[in-house]
């Protein structure tokens, strides 16, 4: 069976669980953990919702510092026998909130509704459209204001479908639509940020906008912004942060230097139990870094940075590392790395223009020959490209080289110094989100830009997406109604909703009677429809054939 923290393990967390996985948890049997400092532990083994595995969760917390033995009766993966040790780290504490600064004010940088005066998010403008685009809505998350961060769903004509505002000082990330029991649903994660990583959790709504699960991370830790990916196994994969002193002399750092350990967790969604830890500081020295070294000791060395994680077909994981400008192949049994794509130690030759600096977002897509898409920051610091680009690169691994069979590139040209991400579509185009930037395209298999949107504001989205997405609230439809004169101007909106072609306006002289006055056409996410002047109104959301699909309230006109 594998164990985690693994055999060896040097960065354990003092809440660390003991997770046991490819055995059935009636199979594990008697389980002594004993700290080098803290003694005998006492604990209860917990089952994992797939029948796979179990842990063993402490009563107490471990020691930092501490030398921890596991005693088992099993065949544990990489030891002889069923003892296995690990060492429990020393905590540097937490990151400090350091969010991104609001965008710039600069006038229609902000939409406002009659019907959702609790709603401001950040305007967009579609700058080229085309009728080769693929189907689907856009999918954002302003994190940037300028007075409301939130999870963002466009329609392809950069209409607001959906958006859900996070609590001031928060931000959210990665909103896409995943498979989870079979279903679609939403992903995002949001919480706050700080020195270019976040703590917060991760959600999952089905197509009512109904909260499924939150995913957190395990072991102490709490999810990063980075990567929130559902397996196939209906398991979350997520990427964490886990600040520890280290002895970083080896690269002229202190010898009790805080050092960010890039961790990737498997979170078991039923239970939350930890199916699975990666550690960057276990497996890639100090010395793959690119990123420069602090001058205070006190000041966090993000020498790793994983902001991506994939699980390929064959079952390993994909993780980003974007300080040490490489990517890598990890065996999820052990840890061990199976290649490195990139960076000071790369399995591959990489041929004329293959080389990628900083870069976000990368997946592994195996229809042919095996490829690799990436976002190419290059904008460091320090600066290494000109600008940013997505490319695809094909992999050879008999011959080790890596190629480049295509890029993306915006005009005008764009860097990024931060965040992107190229998602491939089921057509042959790519959909490139710009990172720091405010943009967000399309591009053919030819590499023609087809599509291109940006916030009107100098806002910027962690990822972009295209995805097709229906959405039904379980909420009923919004409406205002502002008398002026003779008329009455009614405003619907109903937010998330795919469905709706036109409006029906009920009015009538008392809340109590109304009927139908006018029908109009969808304009939007929020629709104005003038009418003879009436002092109680209501709408009906209408869907293509004509059928109500929702009532909202009768609300007096003002």
């Amino acid at each position: 069976m594998s164990v985690f923290p693994i055999p060896g393990a040097r960065v354990a967390s003092p809440q660390t669980q003991i997770a046991f996985r490819g055995i059935s948890p009636g199979q594990i049997g008697r389980v002594v953990v004993t700290g080098s400092r803290s003694g005998r532990h006492t604990g209860r083994l917990e089952a994992d919702s797939d029948g796979q595995g179990a842990s063993f969760l402490p009563a107490k917390p471990f020691d930092p510092g501490e030398l921890v033995t596991v005693r088992t009766r099993m065949d544990v993966r990489g030891v002889r026998g069923g003892t296995f040790h690990f060492t429990v780290a020393t905590p540097a504490g937490a990151i400090p909130s350091m969010p991104l600064s609001p965008a710039s004010r600069v006038p229609g940088d902000e939409l406002t509704f009659q019907t959702r005066p609790d709603l401001t998010p950040a305007a967009v403008e579609i700058t080229k459209a085309s009728s080769k685009t693929a189907a689907g809505d856009i999918f954002l998350t302003p994190q940037q204001g300028p007075t409301q961060n939130g999870a963002m769903i466009l329609d392809s004509s950069g209409n607001l479908v959906w958006f859900q505002p996070v609590p001031a000082g928060d931000m959210a990330a990665d909103l896409r639509v995943q498979s989870y029991h079979g279903e679609p649903v939403l992903t995002w994660w949001q919480g706050y940020s700080g020195a270019g990583i976040g703590e917060g959790e991760d959600v999952i709504d089905d197509s009512s906008y109904r909260q499924v699960a939150v995913v957190r991370a395990g072991n102490g830790l709490y999810a990063d912004l980075h990567d929130f990916e559902l397996t196939k196994q209906g398991a979350a994969l997520i990427t964490a942060y886990y600040p520890v002193y280290w002895n970083a002399s080896s690269v002229h750092g202190a010898t009790r230097q805080i050092v960010l350990d890039s961790v990737v967790q498997e979170i078991d969604i039923k239970t939350g139990l930890v199916l699975y830890q990666w550690d960057s500081l276990d497996h890639v020295p100090l010395s793959d870094s690119y990123e420069i070294m602090p001058k205070s000791a006190g000041s966090p060395f993000d020498y790793f940075h994983v902001n991506s994680v994939q699980q390929a077909a064959n079952g390993d994981l994909i993780i980003s590392g974007r300080n040490t400008s490489a990517a890598y192949e990890i065996d999820p049994r052990t840890g061990a790395i199976v290649w490195t794509l990139g960076g000071k130690d790369s399995t591959f030759k990489l041929g004329a223009g293959v080389q990628f600096a900083f870069q976000h977002d990368v997946r592994v897509h195996t229809k042919g020959h095996p490829n690799v898409t990436l976002f190419d920051d290059g904008g460091g610091p320090p600066r290494v490209h000109a600008q940013s680009r997505a490319i695809r690169v094909r992999i050879d691994g008999k011959e080790k080289t890596a190629t480049l069979v295509a890029q993306d590139l915006h005009a005008p040209a764009l860097t990024a110094s931060f965040e992107g991400n190229v998602q491939a579509l089921r057509d042959g185009d790519e959909f490139v989100g710009w990172g720091q930037q405010p943009y967000f395209s399309e591009f053919d298999s030819t590499g023609r830009m087809v599509f291109d949107g940006r916030f009107v504001g100098n806002n910027s989205s962690y990822r972009a997406y295209r995805f097709p997405w229906t959405g039904t609230p379980r909420t009923r439809p919004s409406v205002a109604a502002l008398a002026s004169g003779a008329t009455t101007n009614v405003y619907a909106s109903w937010n998330g909703a795919t469905e709706v072609s036109s409006w029906r306006v009920l009015a009538g002289a008392s809340s109590s009677a109304v009927q139908a006055v006018a029908t109009a056409p969808k304009q939007g996410f929020e629709t104005q429809i003038p009418i003879r002047s009436e002092p109680y109104v209501a709408v009906q959301a209408l869907n293509r054939a004509g059928r109500v699909l929702s009532t909202s309230a009768t609300v007096a006109a003002k």
